[in-house]
């Protein structure tokens, strides 16, 4: 059975008050790693932005609005789209506000990568080693 599970999407990207614009978001979720859904965006062959995404926060966001901080995800429906909207804040400007981008991800796509992600290990199943994290905090200390 594999242990990774990787989708490519077209979604749409608003950022700095632009019009939405079509980039790439490259989604990975390894076994290794559970409870994360690494998320690539890229834009010509060049990445703009890397985002490791909770996993059922991102199943959560499908069904209504989750998140604080800097991941905040909710459903929109545009006419007969279902889409994702994921906000991501970033780091702060000189002028003392936030960068903020806006992905809108097509919703349908979305709960099948996850599905598949289900598959590669159900909710509840996820197993972290521990024993290997403690002994890599203690040798970073």
């Amino acid at each position: 059975m594999a242990s990774r599970v990787h989708k490519t999407l077209v979604v749409q990207l608003r950022a700095g008050g632009t019009d939405r614009f079509p980039v790439l978001a490259h989604l990975t979720y390894d076994a290794g790693d559970p409870f994360a859904v690494t998320a690539v965006f890229a834009h010509d062959g060049h990445v703009l932005a890397r985002w490791r995404l909770d996993r059922e926060m991102l199943a959560d966001g499908l069904r209504g609005p989750v998140g604080m901080g800097d991941v905040r995800l909710r459903p929109v429906s545009t006419g007969m789209w279902q889409e994702l909207r994921i906000d991501l804040l970033g780091d702060v400007r000189p002028d003392g506000g936030r960068h903020h981008a806006v992905v809108f991800a097509w919703a349908p796509a979305v709960a099948a990568f996850l599905r598949e992600t289900r598959e590669v290990v159900p909710p509840g199943r996820e197993e972290v080693p521990v024993d290997d994290v403690v002994a890599e905090i203690l040798a970073a200390g």
